[in-house]
């Protein structure tokens, strides 16, 4: 399975990213020019790549919306160790990042509402997605309804954009991320710096993952688009899950605030997006932008991209979602 290819794959699928202002794209330049150029020395640690990533077959490309990634194991040369965040500013950082995100957990952790759902439930989720075509401006809006099988035991309805389709159960010894069943859920670290690291895999006994510092820029983008899945595409999480996710991507290099962006409701709030080093000039990666609230932080939705093609040639759309309900359901298709 390839890495940095399926990063620019996703592209097209995923919401982009204003154009890069000038002083950002030297600092972007300058960097990779640095890492390429940089005189021989010690090799910097190895290990697995971070869970890669996969578009769901699923859904037709013109309304994919979701991705999974399967496990991969493959070892391949990792690039230049990045600065760690905890004691350093790369270049590319905005420290109100951490004000926002931060802000963002606190706010989760005072209001979640704790879910317990049971091994044989479901649990339903309608989110509310506003798309406006950016050639013609014609808007529409579409009501996605999804049950999710609480242990991915039994099948699952999955909504995109208004097409739906059944999930089947994972086959054995099957896995995907992000992980949609809740045993896997609450297995993951509801600490930002274990999360960040258990989304690093071991070549040996003597790589220890214990360390920010190792981490190299590959890594972190990888590790971006890890979390970013996690927070776009499972709208329910265990206690103190979404959190610890907030606060590991304010960790990320690269991920800066970005003002005055509205979300489907039109209110204005400050979104996080993410300058990704990987990608060559010009691309755009995947996560779009998170939209908090700009006094309380409170997350308010998503704003992304996407493309697809028709008689006219190709359509790029503006889309707007947020998480209307949920609830936990004894039921597949049973309304709350």
């Amino acid at each position: 399975m390839r890495d940095i290819d399926e990063l620019l794959a996703l592209k097209d699928y995923e919401a982009g990213a204003p154009p890069l202002d000038d002083e950002t794209r030297r600092r972007a330049r300058a960097r990779l020019f640095a890492a390429m150029t940089a005189p021989d020395g010690p090799a910097p640690v190895r290990r697995r790549p971070v869970l890669r990533i996969a578009l769901t077959g699923a859904v037709a490309a013109s309304v994919a919306a979701a991705v999974l990634v399967a496990v991969q194991e493959d070892d391949g040369p990792k690039g230049t160790t990045a600065k760690p965040p905890a004691v350093s500013s790369p270049p590319m950082r905005n420290v109100s990042v951490q004000t926002v995100l931060n802000g963002a957990a606190a706010y989760e952790r005072k209001h979640e509402r704790v879910a317990s759902p049971r091994d044989d439930q479901f649990i339903y989720t309608k989110e509310i997605i506003k798309e406006t075509n950016q050639r013609t401006g014609s808007t529409k809006s579409y009501t996605d309804e999804t049950w999710r099988s609480v242990d991915g035991s039994q099948r699952s309805w999955v909504m995109e954009i208004g097409h739906g389709w059944w999930s089947p159960p994972l086959a054995k010894n099957e896995s995907v991320w992000p992980p949609q069943d809740w045993g896997t859920l609450k297995k993951l670290p509801a600490d930002p710096e274990k999360l960040i690291l258990s989304l690093l895999s071991k070549t040996g006994p003597d790589d220890r993952n214990d360390s920010l510092d190792e981490i190299t820029e590959e890594e972190w983008s990888e590790i971006h688009f890890s979390l970013t899945g996690l927070l776009k595409l499972v709208p329910v999480m265990p206690q103190g899950l979404r959190p610890a996710a907030y606060e590991a991507l304010g960790m990320v290099p690269g991920v800066r605030t970005v003002p005055n962006q509205k979300d489907a409701k039109g209110r204005t709030g400050v979104a996080i997006t993410y300058d990704d080093p990987m990608l060559p000039e010009g691309s755009t990666g995947f996560g779009g932008y998170f939209v908090f609230d700009p006094e309380t932080y409170r997350f308010l939705g998503f704003r992304d991209e996407r493309t697809s093609d028709d008689s006219k040639g190709l359509n790029r759309y503006t889309q707007l979602s947020y998480l209307d309900s949920w609830a936990v359901v004894d039921k597949v298709r049973q309304q709350p």
